[in-house]
């Protein structure tokens, strides 16, 4: 059986709950120092414990950033991604000239709970719903009927949507700070190997990022399964 620091270690930056806790510890004493270890293993899934990071500094301001129109770089499952505000054209057009990628290949969103997806699910079924929530949170991305309310910038034009409720407690925190869900698309511009580390992303991006999340991507060598939510057949494998 795991211990609670071998689980977390799969996920994420220990250093980000060191500094928060280093941080409360000086300012409020130990009552909240334990407090703040209690409420950061709150979050279970499957018996994992996963650090929730939600009111973390650097993770709220990056959410304020994207809400104003920035662009985050974030680790994920298995790369480090690129988000943004899934309805700000002028930021997704930004990551998408970054990347140098076509619109028309359409984008992924992710976030902390299928909750935040509801807007997106009119034409799903209950069987379909079913089967899709059975995979998540996980590195599995579904294509989705598309019900016409994402904007095209992000659907590219495809009759479909890709949605993942994303397992990465960081992801998931920087979602729940932002309130919603998040564009996600590899941190590489195309044609180059997807970024592992935080240095990869900031010798291909530099400055043109407005805000880096610390941590550390999962243990996943591929980026997330691509499945088809009406044929369930895969589009792409994951790692």
């Amino acid at each position: 059986m795991k211990t609670a620091r071998a689980c977390t270690c799969e996920y994420a930056d220990r250093r980000l709950l060191m500094h928060d806790a280093w941080v409360r510890l000086r300012r409020t004493g130990t009552a909240s120092f334990v407090l703040l270890i209690i409420e950061s293993f709150h979050h279970k899934r499957q018996g994992q414990l996963l650090l929730d990071y939600t009111h973390h500094p650097r993770i709220k301001r990056a959410a304020q950033l994207m809400a104003a129109g920035g662009i985050a770089a974030y680790p994920t499952e298995s790369v480090w991604g690129l988000g943004c505000d899934p309805d700000n054209a002028v930021a997704t057009t930004r990551i998408l000239a970054l990347k140098k990628r076509d619109i028309g290949k359409g984008l992924i969103l992710v976030a902390a709970s299928v909750d935040m997806f509801k807007p997106y699910l009119s034409r799903v079924t209950t069987r379909q719903y079913r089967m899709m929530t059975e995979a998540w949170p996980g590195p599995v991305t579904w294509l989705v009927p598309d019900n016409e309310f994402a904007p095209r910038w992000i659907t590219g034009g495809q009759p479909t949507l890709a949605l993942r409720v994303t397992a990465h407690p960081i992801a998931a925190a920087l979602s729940r700070a932002f309130r919603g869900p998040l564009v996600s698309t590899s941190a590489n511009p195309q044609g180059l190997p997807e970024a592992r580390t935080l240095t990869k992303v900031k010798v291909y991006f530099g400055n043109n990022i407005d805000a880096y999340v610390p941590g550390k991507v999962g243990k996943a060598s591929k980026p997330s399964e691509i499945r088809d939510l009406i044929s369930g057949a895969i589009i792409r494998p994951g790692g």
